[in-house]
């Protein structure tokens, strides 16, 4: 389904990924391990169009290289960014009306649906989105995605700063997009979350990867563990 072949980027003259090759399959949970600085997030936007990229991308056989953000974005990939990019003088039901994807062909969420699985935000529909609480945040967010109906979501580190119950709401969340045929690339600091949901995981360093393989390969993997993911 996406396909990254040796895949360099660049801030400026700045070259921070050196030849990342991955793939997501559909489906599947995937996730993107590392540290802070390791080229995950550096990633998800060269596959967004976000950043100067050179190599091979391709999203069901096409090569969307060098495509703009909005070209891909209706092609079926979703982006959730680690900055929560909400509308905080909107309120969440406006929020997700925006997120909506306008066809002629009904998509497969609805806000009922987005409702149905974060009740908090149907309690708070009509409240303006900026006083919300991170976590109500986030949930927004990923929501709003979903409103677009895509076929393959990245999204970047969602429970960063979150409480525990919520993170584990996440990873429920997460979990029922893939029961519903929606692919994920999650980026991801909190090893347990990553390991206990995803399929496969890479792990990246110095903008390249440098394991891939499953959850329980990468527990029985310390030397990987040791050098590219414990602080």
């Amino acid at each position: 389904m996406l396909i990254l072949e040796k895949l360099h980027a660049f801030y400026g003259k700045s070259h921070v990924l050196h030849g990342v090759s991955l793939s997501v399959a559909p489906g599947e949970i995937v996730a993107l391990l590392g540290r802070n600085g390791s080229g995950r997030s550096t990633t998800a936007k060269a596959i967004m169009g976000l950043v100067d990229a050179q190599g091979s991308l391709f999203w069901k056989g096409q090569q969307i290289l060098g495509k703009k953000t909005f070209e891909i974005a209706h092609m079926g990939l979703g982006y959730v960014p680690e900055s929560r990019d909400i509308f905080p003088t909107l309120t969440v039901q406006q929020n997700l009306l925006l997120g909506q994807k306008h066809s002629a062909k009904p998509g497969r969420w609805s806000i009922d649906d987005m409702y149905a699985m974060f009740p908090r935000l149907q309690e708070r529909q009509h409240t303006e989105a900026g006083v919300m609480s991170g976590g109500e945040q986030q949930m927004l967010t990923l929501c709003r995605t979903l409103m677009g109906d895509p076929d393959l979501i990245i999204i970047d580190e969602p429970t960063e700063g979150l409480a525990p119950k919520i993170v584990e709401l996440v990873g429920q969340y997460l979990q029922k997009l893939k029961s519903r045929g929606i692919s994920v690339l999650l980026i991801e600091q909190k090893l347990t979350i990553a390991m206990h949901i995803s399929d496969r995981c890479y792990v990246m360093g110095h903008g390249s990867v440098v394991f891939e393989g499953t959850p329980d390969e990468l527990r029985q993997d310390s030397y990987i563990r040791k050098e590219w993911l414990e602080v």
